[in-house]
């Protein structure tokens, strides 16, 4: 597909969905430069479609790179945001596998949808960026993903405040990134070895309840647990 939209004049870097066999699954490719717009939206909104369709177990690997330079682009609107970032909930929620392949600077669309998978590859060139614009940090939901995950640590707070780029080893000893690869026909094989064939629904409902365990207590949790081992045993009686 990606290779039809170069011939058709558009730019393959904008974000598009296509396919790679390293990575054993479709590809959203996002470029963090490029101003958010409805086709972004669109793009992911694709992959989502494909994986929530697909017969059987299936990956996504979302390619992003690029951040955004100077103000903020003139026509966007609260109204686009929103629609962006449902778009990203339901990445994030999908019953399959979600794996980010990070290259260069990161931020805008780019370090949005990062931050919005399972997994993280990235090369050693990864820089995750809070776009600056008259004067201050992007307040969307990137900045609530990246306190979620590591509100204290100085490298966050740095990043949220003032717009300080969190390198390469700070976002591996945070778990912003998970794992290092040499460049990014690397990362493309390692993505495709990454996440067992995990069937989607069951790696939604486990995403879920360790989402969950961060804001509720034990009591509250041990009914929502029972029901999931009650599913897997009469998922395994039904098999044998």
């Amino acid at each position: 597909m990606t290779e039809d939209l170069v011939k058709n004049g558009m730019n393959a870097a904008e974000p598009t969905t296509g396919t790679a066999s390293d990575a054993a699954g479709p590809v959203l490719r996002i470029d963090g430069a490029r101003p958010l717009s409805r086709e972004a939206v669109a793009a992911v909104n694709a992959v989502c479609d494909r994986a929530e369709d697909a017969p059987g177990p299936i990956k996504v690997v979302v390619q992003v790179s690029g951040t955004p330079q100077g103000e903020w682009p003139a026509g966007l609107t609260v109204s686009l945001v929103s629609k962006w970032e449902r778009a990203l909930r339901r990445l994030e929620r999908l019953p399959a596998p979600t794996i980010a392949i990070a290259d260069g600077d990161c931020g805008g669309p780019a370090l949005d949808a990062l931050l919005a998978t399972d997994y993280c590859i990235a090369t050693r060139s990864v820089r995750l960026v809070l776009p600056v614009g008259d004067g201050a940090t992007w307040p969307g939901m990137a900045l609530y993903r990246l306190a979620r995950r590591g509100a204290g640590a100085a490298a966050v707070r740095r990043a949220v405040l003032f717009g300080t780029p969190v390198g390469f080893d700070d976002a591996l000893a945070l778990q912003l990134v998970d794992e290092p690869a040499a460049d990014l026909t690397s990362a493309l094989r390692l993505a495709g070895e990454r996440a067992g064939d995990v069937p989607g629904a069951e790696l939604a409902i486990r995403r879920q309840l360790m989402a969950d365990a961060e804001t509720t207590t034990f009591e509250e949790a041990l009914g929502v647990h029972l029901a999931a081992c009650d599913r897997v045993l009469r998922r395994a009686g039904a098999v044998a």
